[in-house]
């Protein structure tokens, strides 16, 4: 029998890309500034997006796409602190007006990860002025895009920033809760040399940057407010979903990550959120001996997990849109069947009362995946870094058909 799974009038569906992972040729963040010092893979002409969207937007609006979240450069736009590129912002506004074009709704993070060298050079989050600084940024760029676009998302996974930055130390700024070495840069055990900064330290930087995050995002929302009160402005929270068994420490561990990670930094920010983006990609049970297939990521494969991390932000009682959740699969042989087991996994959530609005796959575009390099392939369209042909997988007709017909029949 066959089980029809419609979404709601009016439901966005479409795909995901970064500013820096797809457009090439940003050279003054930190990024950009961490691979001239060989710590992180350079990152170059990338996808040469910047010149090259309406391509990759009419390859959007060919696969269905009614939805594009994309995000601006700060270090394009702000590249010296308090001096404004308005070339830069003329781009965006012609990027803008490529999605209206195709009818394609535009959806904009206004920081996705990398920092302008003036910014993080002069400490980033861990100043105490840095909610200030940001917020002065974000109203800036709705002030000059907000006639076209009436969705702006602050900030992009707020806790992967401090993590990776703070505890880890195989991001910018490098500095790692450890006294070690080496820095895990996945959980296959592949490592990368950052010659971090680590000790003791950086465990107490975390916290102070999270909670600057935390402000930073309050502050921003009620600047962006006060001269654009009709925008919709949301945080992008990367959510994962700690399970255990019937284990009562494990219990407690799950307990206490899913606090930590997810519901912590939400608990801080909810109430300044018109709504809320997902960004879903691990799931994680303690105690689990099941041995579970991998991606190329070295991730479980779990999409319809993405249902548990939508129930655990039903809670905030704003509605939801799913801003990022793809899998890593150069050859495309489970990209088909990770879309649909998540597109249905959001179709139960939705049934059980989660008011979500739209779902949008990472990536349009294989790109940049930041510490690793263009080594790992999550796009719908395959992109050959030589010549820069692109190339739609055969998973993205599976994709274009849920989105033409607004759900899915499953089997």
């Amino acid at each position: 029998m066959k089980n029809e799974m419609k979404f709601p009038d009016g439901f966005y569906w479409g795909a995901a890309t970064a500013s820096f992972q797809v457009e090439g040729g940003i050279e003054n963040n930190d990024w950009s500034k961490a691979a001239l010092e060989g710590r992180v893979p350079e990152c170059g002409l990338a996808c040469d997006h910047f010149h090259r969207y309406e391509e990759d937007f009419d390859i959007a609006k060919s696969l269905g796409h009614t939805a594009h979240r994309f995000s601006v450069e700060w270090s394009r736009i702000e590249p010296r602190e308090g001096e404004y590129d308005d070339s830069a912002i003329l781009h965006y506004r012609r990027v803008l007006e490529a999605l209206h074009r195709r009818n394609i709704k535009p959806y904009i993070t206004i920081w996705h990860f990398t920092l302008p060298l003036w910014f993080s050079e002069s400490g980033g989050f861990e100043r105490k002025d840095s909610p200030e600084i940001f917020a002065r940024y974000c109203a800036y760029v709705v002030s000059r895009l907000g006639d076209l676009c009436t969705d702006f998302s602050t900030m992009n996974e707020p806790n992967v920033v401090g993590s990776n930055g703070w505890l880890r130390g195989s991001w910018p700024p490098f500095k790692r809760f450890s006294l070690t070495d080496m820095v895990s840069i996945t959980n296959s055990g592949r490592q990368y040399e950052s010659k971090a900064e680590r000790g003791l330290m950086p465990l107490f930087l975390y916290f102070r940057v999270m909670k600057n995050l935390a402000k930073a995002h309050n502050t921003a929302y009620q600047a962006i407010k006060r001269d654009s009160p009709d925008t919709d402005v949301s945080v992008v929270k990367h959510v994962i979903r700690f399970d255990s068994n019937w284990n009562p420490v494990n219990k407690l561990k799950a307990y206490l990550a899913n606090y930590f990670w997810t519901y912590l930094f939400m608990d801080r920010t909810y109430r300044y959120c018109d709504s809320i983006g997902l960004n879903y990609y691990f799931y994680t049970k303690f105690g689990d001996k099941t041995v579970h297939r991998k991606t190329d990521m070295d991730w479980n494969f779990s999409p319809e997990k993405i249902y548990d991390c939508l129930i655990m932000l039903k809670r905030y009682k704003k509605p939801i849109f799913v801003s990022e959740s793809g899998v890593a699969d150069a050859k495309d042989v489970m990209r088909a069947e990770y879309i649909e087991k998540q597109v249905i996994g959001t179709w139960r959530a939705i049934q059980d009362g989660v008011d979500v609005r739209g779902h949008m796959y990472w990536s349009l575009l294989d790109n940049y995946e930041w510490a690793l390099g263009f080594t790992k392939r999550f796009g719908l369209v395959e992109i050959d870094y030589q010549t820069l042909k692109r190339t739609v997988r055969p998973s993205a007709e599976v994709y274009r058909q849920i989105c033409l017909n607004n759900g899915l029949v499953s089997k």
